[in-house]
């Protein structure tokens, strides 16, 4: 069975929420929600992986110092295992747009559920509970140091 590395970011705008792309027609998976992302190049780490997606499907600037490994998601469809595991990021330069004509959604950690997502991203919805989302600087940093969760972006 072919064995796919593919890096995803929760992008988490100032008031809390989450972006997520629907999968464009003509995909696998059409129609789904997602978090960003896309499949690690050969030599590429998840996180210049995000890095170079993020400026190509959304436009944006970010930094491997501002990506904050989140959770992971293991999941086998019929034709290959998918392995992807899911940065945090708050700090990006330039207007999130979709680059390849796909919808985007910012959207609020008890509303992700609303959305149809791929079976490998559905087990990744509750992280964003137990998570505080809305920043309040050092106070939110030390929530989420419980989580294993640190920010230190250096631009």
């Amino acid at each position: 069975m072919k064995f796919v590395l593919v890096s995803a970011v929760a992008l988490i705008d100032p008031d809390g929420r989450v972006l997520l792309a629907q999968r464009p027609e003509g995909k696998s998976l059409a129609g789904l929600w997602e978090f960003p992302g896309g499949k690690v190049e050969p030599g590429e780490t998840p996180e210049a992986a995000l890095v170079r997606e993020l400026h190509e499907e959304l436009g944006i600037e970010t930094w491997n110092s501002c990506l904050a490994p989140l959770t992971f998601a293991s999941h086998r469809y019929d034709d290959f295992h998918l392995l992807m595991p899911l940065f945090a990021c708050r700090k990006w330069n330039g207007i999130v747009q979709g680059k390849e004509g796909q919808n985007l959604a910012w959207v609020h950690a008890r509303d992700l559920k609303n959305y149809p997502m791929p079976p490998a991203d559905i087990p990744l919805i509750p992280i964003f509970g137990a998570i505080p989302l809305i920043p309040t600087m050092a106070k939110t940093s030390r929530s989420l140091a419980r989580f294993g969760v640190i920010f230190i972006c250096r631009l």
